[in-house]
């Protein structure tokens, strides 16, 4: 992927956690790398169709005078999200903050802080049974068109399925969806149980019915096994419910563990 660099830009502002730093100022030091397709501009010789540098500064300048935080951590995080959330064209950034006047008592150059932070793109398996099903489906999905840094993609049709895991209850309404999303795994799941809770959704019975279920399928080509996120999804080469309309919006994502795509395990399942 190609790359727009910023290299040292300086900066005067007031952040620190000594109460001197936040009033007299001090000079920061910031660089960026931005990842970007600069193709189309060097084809056409035509800035409109590239991120324009200069106007980057200026942001960056003005986000970092106009905010104050103590932690140099958090100007680098905020930045970084204002950045990509302000310039689609943006896929990831990379950003160096540096405090040269650092007040430590030591002689240093400087001390600093650098993360890359991007777009991800995930998928999130929606089912509901009780009450008000389309209601509730569809509050969730505009909960996450409302969540910062998330941007759905794409929603497959809505299907009516029998409940999963023995448990006699009522036909479920399920689907799935693409997310393009800044959230992290950790920080993903904690908002789908924030939309979950606003359903009244209840963690009674295991494949029991519920008002919402929200699942994460996929993040990326991540595999995670921790004690309350698994990525993939445990088992979803054998649901029906996820893989028909994964079917649908993916058909080509290949599954980062078993080495198939969609479509494949789509097949081999129908096959059974």
């Amino acid at each position: 992927m190609d790359k727009i660099m910023i290299d040292g830009l300086e900066i005067f502002a007031n952040h620190g956690v000594f109460p001197e730093e936040n009033k007299l100022g001090q000079k920061f030091v910031i660089s960026a790398v931005l990842w970007t397709d600069t193709r189309p501009a060097g084809c056409s010789d035509d800035l409109n169709q590239s991120i324009n540098y200069g106007e980057v500064s200026q942001r960056i300048t003005e986000f970092v005078q106009k905010n104050t935080f103590q932690l140099i951590e958090t100007v680098v995080e905020r930045l970084a999200e204002e950045l990509l959330l302000t310039y689609s064209e943006l896929i990831k950034i990379q950003l160096k903050i540096e405090k040269p006047w650092a007040p430590v008592g030591l002689p240093l150059r400087t001390v600093g802080i650098e993360i890359v932070r991007g777009w991800h793109t995930a998928y999130v398996a929606f089912g509901s049974n009780m009450g008000d099903k389309e209601g509730y489906v569809n509050a969730s999905i505009e909960g996450l068109r409302q969540t910062k840094g998330c941007k759905v993609e794409a929603v497959s049709d809505f299907l009516v399925t029998e409940p999963y895991g023995g448990v006699e209850q009522d036909e479920f309404l399920n689907g799935v969806l693409r997310l393009r999303t800044l959230l992290s795994p950790q920080e993903l799941l904690e908002r789908l149980h924030e939309l979950e809770q606003e359903a009244k959704r209840e963690r009674i019975v295991r494949w029991g019915p519920r008002t919402l279920d929200l699942d994460i399928l996929f993040y990326d080509d991540c595999v995670i096994d921790t004690e309350e996120l698994h990525i993939p999804h445990i088992d979803l080469q054998n649901r029906d419910f996820v893989l028909r309309p994964m079917n649908q919006i993916a058909p080509y994502l290949r599954h980062p563990v078993l080495n198939q795509t969609i479509s494949q395990l789509w097949e081999n399942l129908c096959r059974q």
